[in-house]
């Protein structure tokens, strides 16, 4: 392993004690361009774990957002009705303060 941060600082350092300019940085290699779309790799994946189980293959699209999907039943719709609303807080009044005192 080759610390080349550190080996290109100390040649900086040696040229500019020398009083000579420090040499020129090589370009870096190019990152690479590849783009990976991970939902489609999910998605994928997912449907080969179901063929290799033997279930059907499906991919239903997600819900957005503020929206449910799942019906409420049973207790669950009873708890909702009961539950009350989100009272807003009241805003408090700005307080007044003394100036500071100059001397």
């Amino acid at each position: 392993m080759r610390d080349e941060y550190r080996v290109a600082l100390e040649e900086v350092i040696v040229a500019k004690a020398a009083g000579e300019r420090p040499p020129a940085p090589e370009p870096a290699e190019p990152a690479s361009a590849q783009v990976v779309d991970l939902m489609a790799m999910l998605e994928k994946s997912v449907q080969d774990a179901k063929a290799t189980r033997g279930e059907p293959a499906t991919v239903h699209p997600m819900p957005t957002k503020g929206k449910t999907t799942a019906k409420k039943t049973g207790s669950t719709a009873a708890a909702a009705k009961k539950a009350s609303p989100k009272r807003a807080t009241a805003k408090k009044a700005a307080s007044k303060r003394k100036p500071p005192r100059s001397a």
